[in-house]
């Protein structure tokens, strides 16, 4: 990039949130194309043409940049999830098919946008806040499936929240970056850990729905 991207809105004054919002996007575009470990706060700073010294008037740190970002990705991921949680089909439908979204998601990003996997692999493995948040957001949303499973008759009765916490940790090994990365790809290719998770899923849901009397 050069400075030939400078956007002339932030030398219009430019209202506080779109300014921030100019800076996540170029952070952004070059978290993807130099990495975020590699981009700094005058690397933004230049290619908007500012100074180092008005994006710290918005954000205090690049550890702050870096959450945003990552914030950015995994609320996409998220509120993909809802979306599957609170629509139509079975609770069985609804559990499998939030599973399978929240593995694809982690695999295309390890495939097609590396540089974003490993700063969600560091937000993982550093605690980032949004991350405790988007786990948290995950278990919910898996709770939320089980509920209506239960109250349709569907699931068999059941502690809902430990459930939840069960079935996220039950699969992690097919949604946890660093896990997919280091314990499934390098031992099987990605077709077999997709055949993988679906039995994985059948076990669960054979656990958990209703026993009907013969």
């Amino acid at each position: 990039m050069s400075t030939s991207t400078r956007d002339p809105a932030l030398r219009r004054g430019a209202s506080a949130e779109e300014t921030r919002r100019r800076i996540e996007d170029m952070a952004e575009t070059l978290f993807r194309s130099i990495g975020y470990q590699k981009t700094t706060v005058a690397d933004i700073a230049r290619e908007l043409g500012m100074s180092p010294a008005n994006i710290y008037r918005f954000y205090p740190s690049k550890s702050a940049i870096n959450e945003v970002i990552a914030a950015r990705m995994l609320d996409g991921v998220e509120s993909e999830l809802w979306t599957v949680a609170r629509g139509r089909g079975t609770a069985a439908e609804r559990l499998r098919t939030l599973l399978r979204t929240l593995h694809h998601r982690h695999m295309a990003l390890f495939f097609t946008q590396r540089r974003l996997h490993d700063m969600v692999t560091a937000a993982m493995a550093e605690h980032w806040g949004v991350v405790e948040r988007f786990i948290e957001g995950i278990r919910t949303a898996i709770r939320h499936v089980l509920m209506d499973g239960m109250a349709s008759g569907e699931f068999a009765r059941l502690d809902a929240d430990a459930t939840a916490t069960a079935i996220k940790m039950a699969t992690i090994g097919f949604m946890h970056p660093v896990l997919i990365a280091e314990c499934g790809l390098r031992q099987e290719p990605e077709e077999e850990m997709a055949r993988k998770l679906e039995q994985v899923i059948d076990l669960l849901l054979r656990g958990i729905q209703a026993k009907v009397d013969s």
